[in-house]
């Protein structure tokens, strides 16, 4: 893969910048699809545990898993663990079978070294850092095999608690006049309201 992959396109213009963290993700995914055998979900046909969590370097990393993969936020098939690491778990939902994929410590810590990181921790935006300082660490990211990048554990089995149906019938709140899903709606002074009027003092 490399800058020109239509792939990596389409992550950049989802992300936003160009860091390595965003590639890093997008490998990731396709590294984990492969394993699995499994192509990118169209609807709910997989499931994405991303061990990131907020506020610390490299979380960028999601919007790559969610492109490569296709499970994102929005279809509610990718959720955040909160373990502050650069791993995601690829699950197919139909046959339960799983792929752990972390990024070696190596790939890990030669980011930290890069020139582009170095700019982040004194608070430069990455958008507001020059492409020349970033291109290396991206060009390597993209251009380097699975097994150097990755340590992609074997297949394994795993359940998943079944999420509940989309919910399709909706409510207009009697405070506020916005529309809300139903099940969100809530009684307050003998009126359906949605959780912010609800939650609101008299």
């Amino acid at each position: 893969m490399n800058q020109n992959d239509e792939l990596y396109k389409a992550g950049l213009l989802l992300h936003g910048h160009k860091c390595p963290a965003m590639p890093m993700g997008l490998r990731a995914g396709v590294a984990a699809l492969k394993a699995l055998g499994v192509e990118r979900a169209t609807d709910g046909q997989l499931t994405a545990l991303v061990e990131i969590d907020s506020d610390h370097c490299a979380t960028c990393y999601a919007d790559g898993v969610m492109m490569a993969t296709g499970c994102t936020f929005g279809k509610g098939n990718i959720r955040k663990l909160g373990y502050g690491k650069f791993v995601l778990t690829l699950i197919d939902n139909k046959s339960g079978r799983s792929v752990r994929v972390a990024t070696r410590n190596e790939v890990i810590k030669r980011n930290q070294e890069s020139e582009f990181i170095q700019f982040r921790k004194k608070g430069v935006p990455a958008s507001k850092i020059a492409a020349e300082l970033i291109n290396p660490a991206v060009d390597f990211i993209l251009a380097e095999s699975d097994e150097n990048l990755f340590k992609i554990d074997p297949i394994q089995e795993i359940k998943l608690t079944p999420g509940r149906p989309h919910d399709f019938n909706t409510h207009i709140c009697e405070e506020c006049g916005e529309v809300m899903v139903e099940r969100y709606a809530r009684i307050k002074n003998g009126k359906t309201v949605c959780i912010p009027c609800a939650e609101k003092s008299a």
